[in-house]
């Protein structure tokens, strides 16, 4: 049966799943579970960030961004392989491109590290920073584990599946500058501000950015443009979830393209979460998503392997 092709991503209320009410629970499951098989996103609302958190963050991390490079490079690590700390201009390449992305990140992982995670690194400058990156990273991890058990469910699992998969994951809250482009005129060919790319982890959860310019990539190859309105967050399926499926959840390619010309010489920021699973974990398709019309199509490796294959794809892993 052919899929329908989407105009938008679906919106969603998550208030729905956590109602209480087996039917707005199960209809949910199923909502999401048609989108993610589908176009791979959705549009969430009643996600547990206020709008107030979600200002705070967006300041602290402006303030941050418009430091000056060389105070912002003291808190980046080539050894971390950009899992914590600064990220500079011009060191993530995505896979299959040859242009550095327009764009420099800060990243932020779990607050109480284990086993051979990195600590968590803070620019002292800016000592909020900490703060509401924290109790975002915080937020967004609870709203992603009640994700993933409406995923588990739709997927015909228990409802708990992806629970121990997923405690004290090595997930990252990732702080995006695409900076100013000041000369328009003198960009290489072929470099936008993020090149067509999947996402590497289970699921990612994005607030809404400071300006537009997302689009995902549709099943008939048409690009389309991502909006949220004020009250949502965006939910999509990364390759690990992909993975696991066999693509039955769809990991979607989508990008950042460059703004319109009057436009060029102001910043963009983005906050995504990329909820990984614990690097032990098994990301073998499940024989459940494997027939006579979807052969298995991935080999079998571990969230570690793949992530590690990743970071070296990108650039940020030697």
């Amino acid at each position: 049966m052919e899929q329908a092709l989407l105009d938008e991503i679906p919106s969603l209320d998550l208030a729905d799943f956590t109602s209480g009410d087996p039917e707005r629970k199960a209809k949910f499951v199923q909502e999401i579970g048609k989108a993610f098989n589908n176009i791979g996103f959705v549009a969430i609302k009643n996600h547990g960030l206020t709008e107030e958190l979600r200002g705070k963050l967006y300041e602290a991390v402006q303030k941050f961004f418009y430091q000056p490079d060389e105070l912002k490079t003291k808190y980046e690590f080539p050894e971390l392989a950009g899992q914590r700390g600064y990220v500079g201009k011009g060191k993530e390449t995505a896979k299959g491109h040859n242009r550095p992305d327009l764009k420099e990140f800060f990243h932020v992982g779990q607050p109480i590290t284990e086993g051979d995670m990195p600590k968590n690194i803070f620019p002292a400058e800016v000592p909020e920073f900490e703060k509401y990156t924290s109790e975002v990273y915080q937020t967004f991890e609870q709203t992603g584990k009640t994700l993933l058990r409406a995923i588990a469910l739709y997927l015909g699992l228990s409802e708990d599946y992806f629970e121990e998969k997923v405690k004290n994951g090595d997930s990252i809250l990732r702080a995006l500058h695409y900076f100013p482009i000041e000369n328009p005129d003198a960009l290489p060919e072929g470099a936008v501000r993020a090149a067509a790319h999947g996402d590497i982890n289970l699921i990612t959860l994005l607030m809404g950015a400071s300006a537009e310019g997302l689009e995902v990539l549709r099943l008939d190859g048409k690009w389309i443009p991502v909006t949220a309105l004020p009250e949502q967050i965006i939910i999509n399926v990364g390759d690990m979830l992909d993975r696991l499926t066999n693509h039955k959840l769809k990991s979607t390619i989508h990008r950042v393209v460059n703004p319109p010309r009057e436009k060029m010489k102001t910043s963009r920021f983005s906050i995504p979460f990329f909820m990984h699973a614990r690097p032990e974990t098994d990301l073998t398709c499940l024989e459940s998503c494997i027939d006579a019309n979807n052969p298995r199509r991935y080999e079998s490796m571990t969230a570690g392997e793949f992530l590690d294959e990743r970071l070296r794809e990108l650039g940020l892993k030697k």
